[in-house]
């Protein structure tokens, strides 16, 4: 599905095919892709307009190569730019972007291109799949996290004030360009933050590729191939499951691993600068491991494991490691009970029999939960 490119225009170093039938799409990997992007866009999108959805830190990096490779490519674009963090996936702001496009008269054969972080993918996202009921969607990622996790799989959204991504819809890119030139650029908090979401697919089902990270994460923090392998091996695992299971009906629920009690410590701490959605996967894969090993399902040897190997990649792991006031237990069980998981009421949780044997499990007791978090506050 790859177009050819100028010469003179970097090409993919790996490219992942996210098989979805007639909706399959590439992911496109390398160093420099963003110079090419638009060309690919134009071939998969012959005659499309642009709108580029972006942050204002973003813009600033970024945006310029973009639009230039879009002008080159022959499509009229225009730039719609949100403050950068996770308050801007709100209603207000969602709103915002929908009037924009549509007094933009854009068509539905045109393209919403998401030029960004998970944040502006997940926006940009549910813009594009709620405008006309359905415009083009294109992923150019330049974090971490996206390029592994939010840009591909179709999840688009926004948070409510009672949680996080509770309004949203599923819906697939026509084309993810992971360049990861951009991750240069990160602060290496943000980049750490995103590595998060690179253990979790070793911890889910592949505990090679998680020894592969406890002995080469030094390199994949340098940059260069090893980079660039770990991104391809995630985009790949996400792509076998959201192949098997694109609505999360079954499988694809093993991906939220971390992210329950992670999404509960995001909207305690207000969704802000004060934890990042990595921060808050690392934490919550440490509790679901130490929970695992808590009713007997893990080896503790396990759960100390992974704990050691995040944070030795300067992640925190313990709900202490958060900056700023003590987080209440019964907040955090309010908002855990509104997760996405939550079926007729009972509690599900994704949890461990060990490294690279995550399992789904249902009917976890509230009790149970909520006695591990009182202990986890005392440490």
């Amino acid at each position: 599905m790859t177009a050819p490119l100028a010469a003179n225009v970097a090409a993919a170093e790996d490219t992942v095919t996210v098989a979805l039938g007639e909706r399959a799409y590439d992911i496109l990997i390398g160093d420099g892709l963003i110079h090419g992007a638009g060309a690919e866009i134009a071939a998969r999108l012959p005659g499309a307009r642009a709108v580029v959805v972006t942050d204002e830190t973003v813009a600033g990096l970024h945006l310029a190569a973009l639009r230039e490779s879009l002008a080159g490519a022959g499509i009229e674009n225009e730039v719609l730019t949100v403050a950068a963090g996770e308050a801007s996936k709100s209603f207000s702001v969602y709103q915002d972007l929908v009037g924009h496009v549509l007094e933009a008269r854009l068509e539905r054969g045109d393209v919403v291109v998401a030029l960004g972080g998970g944040v502006v993918g997940d926006l940009a996202g549910f813009v594009a799949a709620t405008v006309r009921r359905g415009m083009k969607f294109v992923q150019v990622p330049t974090t971490l996290l996206a390029q592994v996790d939010s840009s591909v799989g179709g999840k688009t959204g926004i948070n409510a004030p009672q949680g996080k991504n509770l309004v949203g819809a599923f819906y697939q890119p026509a084309l993810v360009v992971a360049d990861t030139a951009s991750l240069s650029t990160l602060p290496p908090r943000q980049f750490a933050s995103g590595y998060a979401e690179v253990v979790k697919y070793g911890l889910i089902d592949d505990p090679k590729f998680f020894g592969w990270l406890e002995r080469d994460r030094e390199a994949v923090f340098a940059g260069g191939q090893a980079r660039v392998s770990a991104i391809a091996t995630s985009c790949k695992a996400k792509a076998r499951v959201v192949a098997a299971d694109e609505r999360e009906g079954g499988v694809r629920a093993l991906l939220n691993l971390g992210h329950t009690f992670g999404h509960a410590l995001e909207g305690a701490t207000g969704f802000s600068d004060r934890l990042f959605h990595g921060e808050g996967v690392a934490i919550g894969m440490c509790q679901a491991f130490r929970f695992s090993a808590r009713m007997g399902l893990c080896p503790p040897a396990d759960a100390e494991r992974v704990e050691s190997h995040l944070k030795a990649a300067g992640l925190p792991t313990r709900i202490a490691d958060i900056p700023g006031d003590v987080l209440a237990v019964e907040r955090l069980m309010n908002l855990i009970a509104q997760d996405k998981k939550v079926t007729r009421g009972t509690l599900t949780f994704v949890l461990a029999r060990g490294i690279g044997k995550s399992f789904i499990a249902r009917d976890i007791a509230a009790d149970d939960i909520s006695a591990f978090l009182v202990d986890e506050l005392k440490k």
